[in-house]
């Protein structure tokens, strides 16, 4: 009777513990399988504004501002806006398509933004702008790009398998199956990224799936742990594992470009 009762005992506290983890988790990432809305189409509920050289919310030049029901990042000045909570084990969907407008220092080259995942520390760590984080890449001709924005130490890294070096071409390209290599900086460059790519404006590969300027695109980015896949458009572009950290607040950038958001949703797994 003894050792009966010492069973139960150890399967309640099993279950106890278990019912409290489980608690923990939902409260980082809200109920299982429920989409939530972290753009609201009226303000930045949820978010706060960091520009460089001014700091935390201080905006005079309205890098961030919501009109229609869209936010739209001028890309005047560098910066992001920044999830007041960290996330993990999610499915994020962001919908953006580039504006027209373009500024020094990339006046004339190609429209570059992003979305930067699993961002912790300090605000503007890295070059005075950005949280230490993984980048999913927003950049004409290169948008599924993942970077490793960090301090060059283990702490922040991805391992991605790759296609074979080719003679002339430069760069990491992404493809299922092929040989892993572990980056603390630089980037893994989407499958399809041309290896004519050019800094430039406009700039659209044989092989882009982003849609041309102007056009609504929608970016998936899903992360299983320290698993991270990357969907643009439907079609899967980019896979890192092994990803550290792998979790943190969510950034969207600012960066030289204009760029309209009409959908921010996150939806825990």
């Amino acid at each position: 009777m003894k050792k009966l009762n010492c069973i139960i005992l150890v399967l309640l506290a099993i279950f106890i513990y278990a019912g409290c983890s489980s608690t923990k988790s939902a409260q980082t990432s809200g109920a299982a399988g429920k989409t939530t809305q972290l753009f609201n189409g009226e303000n930045f509920d949820g978010w706060y504004k960091w520009v460089e050289k001014r700091g935390k919310n201080i905006d005079p030049k309205n890098v961030f501002t919501i009109d229609k029901g869209l936010i739209r990042i001028s890309g005047e000045e560098w910066g992001c806006i920044t999830t007041n909570e960290e996330y993990s084990n999610y499915k994020l969907l962001v919908e953006f398509k580039w504006g027209d407008a373009t500024y020094a220092p990339r006046l004339d080259r190609a429209r570059d933004n992003g979305i930067l995942v699993h961002s912790i520390g300090e605000d503007g760590a890295k070059d005075g702008i950005w949280m230490y984080s993984i980048e999913a890449q927003i950049i004409e001709g290169g948008t599924g790009d993942i970077l490793v924005v960090g301090d060059g130490s283990p702490t922040f890294s991805a391992t991605s398998p790759l296609q074979p070096k080719k003679p002339g071409v430069s760069g990491n390209f992404f493809m299922p199956g092929g040989e892993p290599i572990t980056i603390t900086g630089g980037r893994i460059n989407w499958w399809g990224r041309d290896p004519a790519w050019k800094d430039v404006k406009d700039f659209r590969g044989a092989k882009d799936v982003e849609k041309p300027v102007g056009q609504w695109n929608k970016f998936e980015i899903i992360a299983a742990g320290d698993k991270l896949d990357y969907y643009l458009n439907g079609v899967l572009v980019n896979q890192a594992y092994n990803v550290k950290p792998s979790k943190g607040r969510i950034q969207i950038q600012s960066e030289s470009a204009e760029m309209f958001v009409r959908k921010v949703e996150i939806t825990p797994l």
